[in-house]
């Protein structure tokens, strides 16, 4: 048996999962927009996925999201290569090319550490998925983490796995990923190839 070999814990979550499949998706000069920054976690992997040539659009419309974000990208020296917008991640559209965007990644639900009634809002968050399938190139990625767990996370999955399942009925190649038979609702990722 090889020692190096990882010891199998069960299946992935799926903020790692997103991670593992996008690693091979994205490159040097790639662009990838983080629709929900949080504390800065995907926007750092983003960063390292897309080189010193790539670009990062990392969008919160929490003051406190974009500061820790920002914080954590300095510490982990992808600074350069990551541009934050304090707005809605509806206004991505604005801020990236028709079809330029390699992959956008979003993880629903509230800022950990922070107040869990600020969560992000069904409507804002299908507005801002059409704005995703905009600026996402023929290939492109779109990886949604949705979280049915909390007040109002249950609606936002529903209407977000609607989303996809009528995407994949234009062409998109869709599938959920999650963990069932769990005592309560269980996060989720869904993942769209356009």
């Amino acid at each position: 048996m090889n020692a190096e070999r990882r010891r199998f814990t069960g299946p992935p979550r799926p903020t790692d999962l997103v991670h593992q499949l996008l690693a091979g998706v994205l490159g040097e000069g790639s662009l990838a927009v983080d629709a929900t920054a949080g504390n800065g976690h995907d926007t750092v992997f983003l960063a390292r996925c897309v080189g010193t040539t790539g670009r990062v659009l990392a969008f919160d419309v929490q003051e406190a999201a974009i500061a820790s974000a920002r914080r954590l990208v300095e510490a982990e020296g992808v600074g350069e290569r990551v541009d934050f917008f304090h707005e809605s991640h509806v206004r991505l559209a604005e801020r990236a090319a028709e079809q330029s965007a390699d992959a956008v990644v979003f993880n629903l639900g509230y800022l950990p550490g922070a107040d869990r009634d600020v969560i992000t809002e069904t409507g804002e968050t299908l507005n801002a998925l059409d704005a995703a399938a905009r600026v996402l190139k023929p290939g492109g990625w779109l990886c949604v983490t949705c979280y049915p767990g909390h007040a109002g996370g249950d609606d936002e999955a529903g209407a977000v796995e609607g989303w996809m399942e009528m995407h994949a009925a234009h062409g998109w190649r869709v599938a959920r990923y999650g963990l069932i038979g769990t005592r309560k609702p269980a996060p989720f990722l869904l993942v769209g190839v356009k």
